[in-house]
C-alpha cells in the first residue's frame, strides 16, 4: 500500500514537472516570437514590390492582385480578379465593367462564356491575391549601394579591433587576477567604475583631441587604436574567468621552467577559449553595429565608412522604397548572425561563466 502511495506521489510530481517545463516553455516562445517580429516584419517587407510595401491595406505576406488579360471590343486589357460573393458561395471574377449597382464580371476560368452580372457595389469588393516573391530586391539593393566595399570596410574594422581588444584585455585582466601589486583592488574599481561612465562625457575631448592634436580625422586611427587598450567590460569578464582557473596548472608549468608570460600564453588563454570567444564576439556585433563614431570620425572620407554608415546614407536616397532599404539590412545581417550561429555553443559557455566546471 505505501509503495501505491509513493508512486503516485512520484507520478504526480512528473505530471507537475512536465506542465512547468511546458508552461516556461510555452512563455519562452511567446517572448522569442516578440523578439523576433520586427526581425520577421523586414524580411517579408524585403520581398515586396514598391506597391505591395506602400499599399495601407495590403496583406502582411508578398502578393499581388490577380489580372488576367482579356479581348474587349477588339482591344487587349488588363482585368482585375475580385473575390465575388454568391448565393452559392464566393466565386474569383475579373471585373470587366464596374457599376455602383450591377457590375459586370467575366470568369478567368472560361473567358469564352457569357459576361457575369453581379448586383451589389463593386468597391467592397475584396481583390483576388496569389503569392508573389520578389526575389529582385536584394539583387538590386547589392548592385544600388556599394556593398563589397562598405562590408569589407566593416570587416577590417571590426576584426583589427576585435584582435586587439582581446589581447589587451586578456593580459590586463591576467594581471588582475593572479599578481598582487600595491593599489591592485583600488585600480580594478576605477577600472570597473569607468563602466558606468556616460560616453558623451568624454565625447568633446577626445574628438578634440583625435581631429585637432593628432590630425586623425577623417581616417581609421581614432576607431583603432583606443580599442588597442582594452575594455573595462571585457577585462572584468575575463579576470572572472581566469580565477576559476586552478593555480595549480600555473605552479606545475613554474616547475617544468616557464615564466609568467610563457604561462599566460600556454596555460592560462587555452584554458580560457570559452571566455576568449565571448569578449571576441561581443567586440565584433559592437564595431559590426557601431554608427556614431564612424560617422564622426570618418566625416569627409565617404570611402572609408562601414556598413552602418553606409545603410544610412542609403536609407536617405532611398527613402520611398522600404523593401530596399529592408533588403539592404537584411543583407548586412547575414554575416553576423552566421557567425553567432556558428559560435553560440562556446560564446554561450564564455558567458556564464559560473556554471563552467572547472
Amino acid at each position: 500500500m505505501a509503495a501505491k502511495q509513493k508512486n503516485s506521489v512520484s507520478l504526480e510530481r512528473q505530471r507537475q514537472d512536465i506542465l512547468a517545463a511546458g508552461i516556461v516553455t510555452l512563455i519562452a516562445l511567446a517572448i522569442l516570437g516578440v523578439y523576433l517580429m520586427p526581425l520577421a516584419f523586414g524580411i517579408v517587407t524585403s520581398l515586396k514590390t514598391s506597391a505591395q510595401a506602400s499599399e495601407p491595406n495590403a496583406p502582411i505576406l508578398p502578393m499581388d492582385i490577380l489580372t488576367i488579360e482579356y479581348e474587349f471590343e477588339g482591344e487587349i486589357e488588363t482585368l482585375e480578379v475580385f473575390n465575388v460573393p454568391f448565393e452559392d458561395g464566393e466565386r474569383q471574377l475579373a471585373m470587366l465593367q464596374p457599376s455602383r449597382r450591377i457590375s459586370t464580371f467575366v470568369d478567368p476560368a472560361n473567358l469564352d462564356a457569357e459576361p457575369i452580372e453581379w448586383e451589389g457595389n463593386w468597391r467592397q469588393l475584396e481583390p483576388a491575391r496569389e503569392i508573389a516573391i520578389q526575389w529582385g530586391n536584394y539583387p538590386e539593393a547589392w548592385e544600388t549601394i556599394d556593398f563589397v566595399r562598405l562590408l569589407f570596410n566593416t570587416l577590417v574594422y571590426a576584426f583589427v579591433t576585435m584582435i586587439g581588444t582581446v589581447i589587451a584585455s586578456s593580459m590586463v585582466a591576467y594581471g588582475f587576477a593572479r599578481f598582487n601589486f600595491p593599489g591592485k583592488n583600488l585600480l580594478f574599481m576605477v577600472l570597473i567604475a569607468t563602466i558606468i561612465l556616460p560616453p558623451a562625457v568624454t565625447l568633446v575631448p577626445t574628438y578634440a583631441f583625435f581631429i585637432n592634436v593628432l590630425d586623425w580625422g577623417g581616417t581609421w586611427w581614432p576607431l583603432i587604436i583606443p580599442q588597442m587598450f582594452g575594455n573595462a567590460y571585457n577585462v572584468f569578464l575575463l579576470r572572472q574567468y581566469f580565477m576559476t582557473i586552478p593555480r595549480a596548472m600555473e605552479e606545475a608549468a613554474a616547475i617544468d621552467g616557464a615564466g609568467p608570460i610563457e604561462t599566460f600564453i600556454k596555460v592560462i588563454l587555452p584554458q580560457a577559449g570559452p571566455a576568449l570567444t565571448a569578449v571576441a564576439l561581443f567586440h565584433f556585433f559592437f564595431a559590426w553595429n557601431d554608427f556614431f563614431n564612424p560617422l564622426i570620425y570618418l566625416a569627409g572620407n565617404p570611402e572609408a565608412n562601414p556598413i552602418s554608415v553606409g545603410l544610412t546614407f542609403f536609407n536617405g536616397l532611398y527613402a520611398t522604397r522600404n523593401e530596399l532599404v529592408l533588403a539592404a539590412a537584411i543583407i548586412s545581417m547575414i554575416l553576423p548572425l552566421a557567425i553567432f550561429f556558428v559560435a553560440q555553443r562556446v560564446f554561450i559557455q564564455g558567458i556564464v561563466i559560473t556554471g563552467v566546471d572547472k
